[in-house]
């Protein structure tokens, strides 16, 4: 089954939005967080908010040099916009398993993903406000260059090389799906003493 053909321009233009929004949610209510509001976990079970933004901070690490990279060689291969996006049937299955809610499919973490620990500084906030410009900064780039034709390795699975449009998706779907698990946190109660 073939996809609509999707404009660049607007393809782009949605994953900035959403990037924006998702820009607005960080300084409006995770930066203002204590030490304790940030690391508060809902049950043992459960990430804090500053857990979430962790891991979105390991996987950014990951993931942001490499396409910095690949897009470094793109512009110099000369490279040039294409007019529609193409995505690839491996990367659109990884953004549709992303987009499915963690309440009727939750998935696991990797471990080489996990937070790495229960106390987390608040640097954790910077960090992932400046990795959420970094990713607008390379989706502008990313409208330079034919986005399909660019391929990132997968960190997980080696063999796999899905394209940028669809590694830019998911990371964008990724990063919504884990600022809404910090948001459920924010509005959870507090555990009472007994």
């Amino acid at each position: 089954m073939s996809q609509p053909a999707t404009n660049t321009t607007a393809f782009f233009d949605g994953l900035t939005a959403e990037l924006a929004a998702l820009r607005e949610i960080t300084h409006q209510r995770f930066r203002p967080l204590s030490d304790d509001q940030l690391n508060r976990r809902p049950s043992p079970d459960k990430w804090s908010v500053g857990q979430c933004l962790e891991h979105l901070n390991i996987v950014g690490g990951l993931y942001l040099p490499t396409i910095t990279r690949k897009l470094k060689q793109a512009k110099e291969r000369g490279s040039k916009p294409a007019g529609t996006v193409k995505h690839g049937y491996i990367g659109r299955r990884m953004t549709e398993a992303l987009r499915t809610p963690p309440t009727q499919k939750p998935m696991k973490t990797p471990q080489q993903f996990a937070p790495s620990g229960s106390r987390l500084p608040r640097t954790v906030v910077e960090v992932f406000s400046r990795q959420l410009d970094e990713l607008t900064n390379l989706l502008e780039q990313a409208r330079q260059v034919n986005a399909n034709a660019v391929r990132i390795p997968n960190p997980i699975i080696p063999l796999l090389w899905p394209r940028l449009t669809d590694v830019a998706e998911m990371l964008v779907v990724h990063i919504r799906r884990h600022v809404a698990q910090a948001e459920r946190v924010l509005d959870s109660r507090p555990p009472t003493a007994a």
